[in-house]
């Protein structure tokens, strides 16, 4: 097997535990689905294509000097947790389904990227993972680095759009009470994510 090949294959295998991965952007595809349809729903799931790159670049540049540094994973878990409890707001806050078509203020795009740019998760991978696996491959060849930036990004998002669509195809059985009861389980769920990145953040400055 090339190096191409090999790294390839690296990325599909990460992308793919990436997206399958339960975690705040996959809860929020969810949400914003069902309420706003899957539109909405694939809006959020793209967020990464979006968010990681300048992420990715950081994590590349400053891999050494930042090495060890909890200080500073541990304001980023502090500000995703403030977010992402402010979206679990929002679920437990939800009345009955509306089945008309969506209108304004889904704010989808600002919600998935918000939400994944300040995804400690999605920084350790690329500060612990991605990006040395970016330089080993760029170090065997720049298509080998672009053969896994390919294979990650094709089984992420590729996840990703799929949830929503799977999530869309039961939305209109989740009209009334249990479109209400499913809202109320993914605020809880957002909290519970909430709550880990804030004790994450707490831990990382010393204080839990």
């Amino acid at each position: 097997m090339n190096d191409a090949a090999s790294f390839l294959l690296t990325g599909l295998t990460l992308g793919l535990a990436a997206g399958l991965t339960p975690g705040p952007l996959q809860m929020l595809i969810c949400a914003q689905t069902i309420t706003h349809g899957p539109r909405e729903g694939a809006k959020v799931a793209l967020a990464p294509l979006f968010t990681d790159l300048p992420v990715m670049a950081l994590c590349i540049l400053v891999l050494e000097a930042f090495s060890g540094q909890k200080w500073l994973m541990g304001l980023v878990s502090l500000a995703g947790g403030v977010v992402v409890l402010r979206f679990g707001w929002y679920c437990l806050r939800s009345g009955p389904l509306n089945l008309a078509p969506p209108g304004g203020g889904a704010g989808s795009w600002r919600k998935g990227l918000a939400t994944n740019i300040l995804n400690p998760k999605m920084i350790v991978f690329w500060g612990t993972v991605g990006a040395p696996t970016i330089l080993m491959a760029y170090a065997a060849s720049a298509g080998a680095a672009a053969a896994f930036l390919l294979g990650f990004y094709a089984l992420l998002i590729g996840v990703n759009l799929a949830l929503a669509w799977l999530t869309a195809r039961f939305a209109a059985f989740l009209a009334g009470s249990g479109y209400v009861w499913t809202m109320r389980v993914l605020g809880l769920l957002l909290w519970l994510a909430a709550a880990q990145l804030v004790w994450d953040g707490l831990g990382r400055l010393g204080l839990a």
